[in-house]
C-alpha cells in the first residue's frame, strides 16, 4: 500500500509499538502539527518519522534559498533530503497535541507500521514523502530465536541494573509475540544509532531476532568484562502492543 506522508525526521529510530513523547518547538514542524489540527477529526493524525544519518539535519529547499552544496554552514540539507534520511522509517499515529506557550507543541505518538521511502516532495513548508508499507514476514525460526533474546535480554537488564547499583523491581513481564517482542527490545537495547536504523530496516522477524541475539550476548559478555559500562534505564520503556 502507498500513503503520501508529511515527514518527520528525528535522530532516533521509532518502531512499531515505540510510544514517544515529542516537543515540536522548529517552526517548519509546527506548521506540520498545525496542519495536522486543522484535518477533519475523523481522519488519521500521523507522519512518517525517519532517522536522520549522522551528521546530517534535514530542511525543504525553498526556491529563493542560495546555492549550496549538500550542506550549508549550519548543517542543513540544501540538496537532495535523500542523501540525508534513511529509506526505511516507520509511521506515527498522534494519541495526544498539547500546545504549549511560544508556539510550541508536545505530541504523544505511538509507531504502527514500517514504510520505504519512495520519494520526497521538498516545495513546501516541510517534507513529504512517498511512502511504501513494508509488511512484516515472520521468517524462519522466530519462535525459538524469541525465547532465546528473551533470555538474553533477561540477563541484559540485569547486568545493566548491576552496573548503575540500581534493582529491578521484579521480572519485566515481555511480550510473547516474536515481532513485538524484537521491537521491543531493538527500542530497549543501549546501541548506536545506525545499529537501531539496522533493526528496523531487517527484512523479516526472525532475521532481527538474529541479530539481536548476537548482540546481547556481545554486551552481556562486554558487561560482564566491564561492569562499570555506563548505560541507560531499560526498565522503563513506554511500549504499546498495538
Amino acid at each position: 500500500m502507498t500513503e503520501r506522508l508529511p515527514l518527520f525526521p528525528l535522530n532516533t529510530v521509532l518502531y512499531p509499538g515505540l510510544v514517544m513523547p515529542l516537543v515540536v518547538f522548529e517552526e517548519r514542524y509546527r506548521r506540520l502539527v498545525a496542519d495536522l489540527l486543522a484535518q477533519p477529526e475523523d481522519q488519521p493524525r500521523r507522519f512518517g518519522v525517519l532517522a536522520i544519518r549522522d551528521g546530517r539535519e534535514v530542511a525543504p529547499v525553498r526556491e529563493n534559498d542560495r546555492p549550496a552544496g549538500p550542506l550549508d554552514g549550519f548543517g542543513t540539507v540544501t540538496g537532495d533530503p535523500l542523501e540525508a534520511i534513511h529509506r526505511i522509517g516507520c509511521v506515527a499515529d498522534v494519541a495526544s497535541i498539547r500546545e504549549q506557550p511560544g508556539g510550541r507543541y508536545e505530541l504523544l505518538v505511538t509507531g504502527t507500521t514500517r514504510f520505504r521511502l519512495e520519494s520526497v516532495d521538498a516545495g513546501g513548508a516541510y517534507l513529504v514523502g512517498e511512502t511504501e508499507t513494508i509488511e512484516e514476514q515472520q521468517g524462519v525460526g522466530a519462535g525459538a530465536l524469541a525465547s532465546a533474546v528473551e533470555q538474553a535480554f533477561r540477563s541484559y537488564q540485569k547486568r545493566l541494573a548491576g552496573a548503575r547499583e540500581a534493582t529491578l523491581n521484579g521480572e519485566q513481564e515481555l511480550p510473547e509475540d516474536p515481532r513485538v517482542l524484537s521491537y521491543l527490545v531493538a527500542a530497549a537495547a543501549v546501541l548506536p544509532a545506525p545499529v537501531k536504523q539496522e533493526l528496523l530496516a531487517c527484512p523479516d522477524t526472525a532475521q532481527r531476532l538474529g541479530r539481536e541475539l548476537d548482540l546481547l550476548r556481545r554486551e552481556n559478555s562486554l558487561l560482564a568484562w566491564h561492569p562499570t559500562l555506563p548505560a541507560t534505564d531499560l526498565t522503563r520503556q513506554a511500549f504499546s502492543p498495538n
